[in-house]
């Protein structure tokens, strides 16, 4: 009878040994903090910002991460990466190194960041006055034609917003690809490439509409990389217009 409770002492032991194994303690020494802040600039920098404080990657001054819940969820993003976004894993870093890094990401979290300036409900208003919601949804509601802006706030920072606004093609988001089309006999379409094999493409307009294309119907193919369809607000806002846009984009986050 005793060898019935076997497959369930094995079990409760693999549990154990599974939940040992990630446990992470992160080092807080000050020259692993100085050294993970050298990796730090050397490899996330350009996406996070010198201080942690964002840019096209999200900023990383606060004390929870939405990815990063716990030390050991941290130190998997940085090893394996976000799959679907465009946070790349560790790539040659070592697991010290890595630990170090995650160490000093989570010291950014301390610091105390001023909120952004600006009037949220006030850029709501223009947000929804000068027609953002015909190409960017929030909440499900709005266009499709532009990237989804339901948790920008989260996933860009406030000066990368408002770069974004002011020179749309400075950092086109990655998957959207201007392409024009010439079908051998029929109009031209212009949007953005959905999808794209050896025989086929598939765009959506700026009205939403999705087309779908065998290439061997099409006279030509134009690709535009770093060209955005959406307009530069530059001259069409007064700076006290655009950081209330900004403030309110920014308070686009998880669960708002």
């Amino acid at each position: 009878m005793r060898w019935q409770f076997l497959p369930a002492l094995l079990a409760a032991m693999a549990a154990l040994g599974a939940n040992e194994e990630e446990k992470v303690t992160l080092p807080t020494s000050q020259a692993d903090i100085l050294q993970g802040k050298k990796l730090f600039l050397a490899q996330c920098a350009r996406c996070h910002g010198t201080t942690g404080g964002g840019g096209s990657g999200p900023p990383l001054t606060r004390v929870k991460l939405p990815h990063a819940p716990d030390d050991s969820a941290l130190v998997k993003v940085l090893s394996d990466g976000i799959r679907g976004t465009e946070m790349p894993g560790a790539g040659a870093m070592s697991k010290r190194e890595i630990l170090q890094t995650a160490g000093f990401v989570r010291s950014l979290g301390k610091i105390t960041v001023p909120p952004v300036p600006g009037d949220a409900v006030h850029g709501a208003e223009i947000y929804r006055g000068k027609g953002c919601t015909g190409c960017h949804s929030i909440h499900g509601e709005g266009g499709v034609a532009g990237p989804d802006l339901t948790e920008i706030g989260d996933a860009r920072s406030a000066g990368f917003l408002r770069e974004s606004l002011l020179e749309p093609e400075a950092a086109v988001p990655d998957g959207y690809l201007l392409v024009t089309v010439t079908a051998a006999s029929g109009p031209r379409v212009s949007g953005v490439r959905l999808n794209e094999d050896s025989f086929s493409i598939q765009i959506r307009d700026n009205a939403g509409v999705s087309h779908s294309f065998w290439k061997k119907d099409l006279a030509k193919i134009e690709k535009q990389p770093g060209k955005s369809a959406m307009p530069s607000y530059e001259g069409q806002l007064s700076d006290g217009e655009l950081t209330d846009l900004v403030a309110y984009l920014a308070s686009l986050k998880e669960g708002k």
